[in-house]
């Protein structure tokens, strides 16, 4: 098997350095995961960005619950975008939907240009979306860089097919990113089955936390590590030994 890229979700500078060391070629900080992750705040971001070498992907979400967003929250979530990209993220990692489910492309366009030539994932609000090889043709003319998506299934390792058809139809112009509940399991058998050249892990690598055991999936969705817990470097680099 070829070389897979290993994406961590990490909620914490720490474990964005802990990442780092095991080994992970990108990380995607977040905050207040018991939320399914937030917008961190611009400390953390600068903190990162000055303590490890290796790409940094921040999320930009206001608030747990749907992508669905206001005008004011669409404002405040520019603001974030340029701030993090100020701050030092190579990456922007975004949502937003309609209320039927579908892509929102205003308001995507609007944080993709507040973006400013950044790197783009689309997160996994596209497993809501009702009709995703059409939401994949949406990203892809918006320029969007990659899309995280577990399938649509509660778990990567139950949207295989899908996210196999999503790779094809992405035909080289978008990048499926598959995420949700890959572990040191199942990490083989979905990128064989999927061809995938990148995953997203989060809790399969994290220690587990004082508050709660890692759950794998926040609200909305959004794979993240658990609460309280911390990315142990040997767990990354045993997941990385796995991929070949």
């Amino acid at each position: 098997m070829s070389e897979t890229l290993l994406e961590c979700c990490v909620g914490s500078v720490e474990s964005a350095v802990n990442a780092a060391l095991g080994g992970a070629a990108r990380v995607e900080l977040c905050s207040a995961l018991e939320l399914g992750g937030v917008t961190p705040s611009r400390a953390s971001i600068k903190l990162a960005r000055k303590m490890i070498d290796i790409p940094l992907f921040v999320l930009v979400r206001p608030r747990g619950g749907d992508f669905h967003y206001t005008p004011i929250e669409l404002d405040v979530m520019k603001e974030d975008v340029a701030s993090a990209r100020r701050s030092g993220a190579d990456g922007i990692v975004l949502g937003a939907l309609r209320e039927d489910g579908s892509i929102d492309a205003g308001q995507t366009a609007g944080l993709i240009e507040a973006a400013a030539g950044a790197s783009i994932t689309f997160h996994r609000a596209f497993d809501s979306t009702p009709d995703p090889l059409a939401a994949l043709e949406t990203l892809c003319e918006l320029g969007v860089d990659r899309v995280l998506t577990s399938g649509c299934a509660p778990r990567a390792e139950d949207g295989t097919e899908l996210l196999d058809r999503l790779r094809q139809a992405a035909a080289g112009r978008i990048g499926i990113l598959p995420g949700g509940g890959i572990n040191h399991e199942n990490c083989r058998r979905i990128i064989e089955l999927t061809g995938a050249g990148e995953i997203h892990v989060g809790s399969a690598v994290c220690s587990a936390g004082p508050r709660q055991e890692a759950s794998g999936l926040g609200p909305g969705g959004i794979e993240t590590p658990a609460p309280g817990g911390e990315t142990d470097p040997e767990s990354v680099r045993r997941l990385l030994d796995l991929l070949g």
